[in-house]
């Protein structure tokens, strides 16, 4: 059986509704699309630079939070007292822990420039060919300050710019003191000041070097481990910190800061 033809007013349907879509493709073909990208990527490069100068601006301004606290917040919002910054000073952060964690999380912190592209390079090399043990403590505070916590090549690809980015207009010293007031040492527990109050009683300034040494073996895993566990492993992290401190020279590697 043939086909029957369209009826009169399915082919006028039709034949209007092509004729719109005509009319619509000459109206958005005649539309300025060199100018609206060239808008679009000015407005993006004004952004970014706010964005930037935002970031300088943290040299000389405390941070009062952190992207890592604020999620963690959001998270468990009803399950407890809200976690926090409580600031302090460089000078007032003993410098016994300030050794620890350069020797327990970048022993490199002074030779790099942000990234650290000799360990990075042994880390990919390895036979996992995972990220691990290639982050600075500049990549992690960019990570803990402005981005997330799940490891992946996208959070990677942002922190090694900004960490290089820190690096040179923070300055090392900078860098070191934000770390320290924003890092995890516990559940719901960041910054030295925090940690050294909740753990020994008393603020970070008077911590000797062993207890510098038990804080920073929490590292990097803080939700696991505790700086009062007493088990072999725990004893074997703090010890092996305590030769790592010895070997990058005590607090005489922070000489000059």
């Amino acid at each position: 059986m043939a086909e029957s033809e369209p009826h009169p007013r399915a082919r006028r349907a039709l034949h209007g509704a092509g004729a719109r879509i005509k009319t619509l493709a000459r109206a958005l073909s005649k539309l300025p699309w060199r100018a609206a990208r060239g808008a679009l990527w000015r407005g993006l490069a004004a952004l970014a630079l706010v964005a930037l100068l935002a970031l300088a601006s943290m040299r000389w301004i405390d941070p009062r939070t952190s992207a890592v606290i604020a999620r963690e917040n959001r998270a468990e919002e009803n399950s407890g007292a809200p976690a926090s910054l409580r600031w302090r000073d460089l000078e007032k952060i003993s410098r016994h822990l300030a050794v620890a964690v350069i020797a327990s999380e970048d022993q490199r912190f002074f030779e790099h420039f942000g990234m650290d592209f000799t360990e990075l390079s042994k880390s990919l090399s390895s036979r996992t060919g995972r990220l691990r043990g290639a982050s600075t403590i500049s990549q992690q505070v960019v990570k803990n300050l402005l981005l997330w916590r799940e490891r992946s090549y996208l959070r990677k690809i942002i922190e090694a710019p900004l960490a290089f980015y820190i690096d040179m207009v923070w300055g090392k010293r900078r860098v070191l003191e934000v770390y320290l007031n924003i890092v995890q040492f516990g559940p719901r527990l960041y910054g030295a000041e925090n940690a050294s109050r909740h753990y020994f009683g008393k603020p970070a300034s008077r911590l000797t070097r062993y207890e510098s040494a038990r804080l920073a073996s929490v590292l990097p895993n803080p939700k696991a481990r505790s700086p009062l566990r007493y088990d072999e492993e725990s004893r074997a992290r703090q010890r092996h910190i305590l030769r790592q401190m010895r070997a990058i020279g005590g607090v005489g590697v922070l000489k000059g800061m």
